[in-house]
């Protein structure tokens, strides 16, 4: 059973704290928080205020970080100097000398670092890797993605509006798509990008040029209160795949037309992508990777660093 704390009990815990909950193999037996009424929902867990204290008093395999960005890199490498696995939200840090600087600790003391980029485990964009991967629709020909929502008024100190802190826009939704591509289709030749950057609001839009493909991606945090969305449209030879308001469709250009939210499947099944929770995916993986002691080379330290030098250059 292997032993796990989590430090940074805000938004995004949220979606973590279940998966940790469920497993079987794992106990989420100590969270902290300088926000103790962020850990009252959790009476059942150990709860502190100092990290410092945590990491004195419990026994911990793995350390799963929630905190703002300008945090992880620092903590991740307190962390493993201890000899403590880390599982890291992303980004793994505005700056990209952080990236060797955390995996060189990792080395150094022998434990496994993965940072959580989780469009890498969900499977409507697996399902655009595998079908790039595999040509199944032959070759790829453009994509967009986008990633729009309001400007969060929510963040503890209102970090996320700090640029210091969190890189706004860039580093906080678009790093998401970015990173999507970097993993799927490599590294760009070049960008165009454009932004309308205002106290109250950020947005961005870019194009990733590939050569035989381009792809236009745009993020935003609007002033209007815009419920949050996501999605792509990825326009292959012959067919086009679209994720849009949660629905993933595939449009053959034979007129069949595929639902695959619904369970429609691909040709002879070759497709049979899980529809299991994308949060869920990337800690089960890590959490296999400690058990098995494979390296989690799911996420590259060279793709980490080659998305941090793109999004600094926005």
């Amino acid at each position: 059973m292997l032993k796990i704390a989590l430090v940074g009990v805000g938004g995004i815990s949220g979606e973590h704290i279940p998966v940790w909950d469920k497993m079987e193999n794992a106990e989420l037996s100590a969270i902290c928080d300088i926000r103790q009424e962020r850990m009252e929902r959790y009476p059942e867990k150990r709860r502190y205020a100092d990290f410092n204290e945590m990491l004195a008093k419990e026994d911990i395999d793995i350390l799963d970080i929630c905190l703002p960005t300008y945090l992880h890199a620092d903590y991740a490498v307190k962390a493993m100097e201890k000899g403590i696995n880390v599982i890291c939200e992303k980004p793994v840090s505005l700056n990209e000398s952080d990236v060797s600087r955390v995996y060189s600790a990792a080395r150094k003391m022998n434990v496994k670092f993965m940072v959580a980029h989780v469009l890498r485990f969900w499977w409507e964009y697996e399902l655009i890797k595998e079908i790039y991967d595999s040509r199944r629709y032959g070759k790829l020909l453009s994509g967009y993605m986008n990633r729009l929502g309001t400007c969060p008024k929510w963040s503890w100190d209102n970090w996320m509006k700090d640029p210091l802190r969190s890189g706004l826009v860039p580093y906080d939704l678009h790093v998401h798509d970015l990173d999507f591509m970097v993993y799927a289709f490599g590294k760009p030749v070049d960008v165009q990008s454009h932004r309308s950057k205002r106290t109250e609001q950020d947005y961005i839009s870019a194009v990733y040029n590939y050569g035989d493909f381009f792809i236009t991606a745009e993020a935003a945090w609007y002033a209007a209160p815009l419920p949050f969305g996501a999605g792509y449209r990825f326009q292959f030879e012959n067919a086009l795949i679209t994720y849009i308001d949660g629905k993933c469709t595939i449009y053959q250009n034979d007129d069949i037309i595929l639902d695959l939210s619904a369970g429609d499947t691909v040709g002879t099944g070759c497709i049979d992508l899980p529809r299991t929770n994308a949060y869920a995916n990337e800690i089960r993986y890590f959490t296999d990777c400690v058990f098995t002691g494979k390296d989690p080379n799911k996420i590259k330290a060279a793709e980490l660093e080659t998305v941090i030098g793109i999004l600094n250059g926005l």
